[in-house]
């Protein structure tokens, strides 16, 4: 389909021609001031963008628009468009406005209203895959009972959940096999993976969490659900309009078929405008109360919609939770297993330095019978070999000894 510009749009979009004149003042403010020129184009670039506009019958075309036209034609503060910002990183939101429906969900970030769909343009490929998909179902499925922002808002969820449940599904087939490897073998690469999966699981975690707050949000909230009806109230908006014009016309003319006849005729101008201002009161006063008494009616499409996609992202949202669980199991198995290492180091350097002990006694016998002094058992050619003997056996005794008494202590395993 060819990329035509839409006559609406363009015709409020800003000037960006420029004269011989504007180009040359231009490029030597750009010569004496660089740095205010880059700005000053930062800027224009800022509030003009691409985007996608889809009609009700599937048909779209690219438009390039500032903030100020589309804050008119769908009466937004800038505050909400500032979450549609692709410059800034906002978690995913959902709001109900007068006349549009805010959608920031991943990297779709659109504005629905009750006729159309005006989607910002970029390059990744959700959005050429929303675009595509809209258009598809708008022009073959035309029977749906949905109201039109309903469908857009349905498939914002649809792509948002299902590219969500595939990272989770994609980060689980990953991690999974270096978790069981890491579990048999610890190392510094198994590790240094095991946190880089981590911190990603972390992030997703927060992601998705964010997206089944905002749908439960929208849940318990019947007022904002109301907001999003958009078609009905455009629907009963329409039909007030015209009832209010038809009967102050109406009373208009019964009023200029009577002649001024005496002076109280000539405060029917004033009539006519207290009628009016009585019909549009009571307009308004039947409005609340239909709106009271069908509220429910008018949003449970839009609640069931949402139930819908709430129960596959918590669904998203308990993988996520199992897999993190996992993780923190293997951590806990590590570390136990880490701790029963250390613990075996440990006996083994209370065994090496029980036997240093007994090895300094039997050293220390042996030097000071290696001093230079007179003593008897140097009279017998074998005195000093008896001395060596009853020390290593007193050594071995005494090396035993404290053996016993550590596991007796428990402190060496029996």
């Amino acid at each position: 389909m060819d990329e035509t510009q839409d006559q609406y749009y363009s015709s409020s979009l800003p000037e960006i021609s420029l004269s011989h004149d504007g180009r040359e003042r231009s490029d030597s403010n750009l010569q004496i001031n660089r740095g205010t020129g880059i700005s000053s184009l930062k800027k224009r670039g800022h509030g003009s963008r691409s985007w996608i506009k889809i009609d009700q019958d599937g048909n779209f075309q690219t438009v390039t628009l500032d903030k100020a036209t589309i804050m008119r034609h769908c009466s937004l503060p800038s505050r909400d468009l500032r979450l549609l910002d692709p410059m800034f990183i906002y978690p995913s939101t959902i709001l109900g406005r007068e006349k549009a429906i805010v959608v920031n969900l991943e990297q779709i970030r659109c504005i629905i209203t009750a006729d159309e769909v005006i989607l910002m343009n970029s390059l990744d490929g959700s959005v050429g895959q929303y675009r595509s998909e809209l258009c598809n179902r708008l022009e073959n499925e035309k029977a749906d009972d949905l109201p039109f922002e309903f469908r857009a808002l349905e498939l914002a969820l649809e792509l948002t959940c299902t590219s969500l449940d595939a990272q989770v599904n994609e980060l689980e087939m990953e991690i999974y096999p270096v978790l069981d490897e890491l579990a048999s073998s610890i190392s510094t690469l198994n590790l240094e993976r095991v946190r880089r999966f981590k911190g990603h699981l972390l992030a997703l975690t927060q992601r998705v969490q964010k997206v089944r707050d905002e749908i439960e949000h929208l849940m318990d909230d019947d007022g904002d659900m109301a907001e999003m009806c958009l078609t009905e109230k455009k629907r009963r908006s329409d039909t007030y309009t015209f009832n209010d014009f038809y009967q102050t016309h109406a009373s208009g003319r019964v009023i200029s078929k009577s002649a001024p006849a005496s002076p109280e005729r000539t405060i029917s101008g004033v009539q006519m405008l207290q009628r009016a201002l009585s019909s549009i009161g009571n307009s308004s006063k039947h409005g609340s109360s239909m709106g009271s008494s069908d509220n429910g009616e008018r949003i449970e499409p839009l609640e069931m919609l949402l139930e819908a996609y709430f129960i596959v992202i918590d669904n998203t949202l308990n993988t996520v939770l199992s897999l993190k669980e996992y993780i923190d199991d293997t951590e806990d198995f590590i570390n136990i297993k880490l701790g029963n290492i250390q613990n075996q180091l440990i006996q083994f350097e209370l065994l090496l330095t029980a036997a240093t002990l007994v090895a300094a006694v039997f050293a220390a016998v042996a030097g000071v019978f290696g001093m230079n002094f007179e003593t008897t058992v140097f009279n017998y050619p074998s005195g000093f070999n008896m001395v060596l003997v009853i020390t290593g056996i007193a050594c071995i005794a005494l090396y035993l000894a404290l053996l016993y008494y550590f596991r007796y202590k428990k402190v060496l395993a029996a």
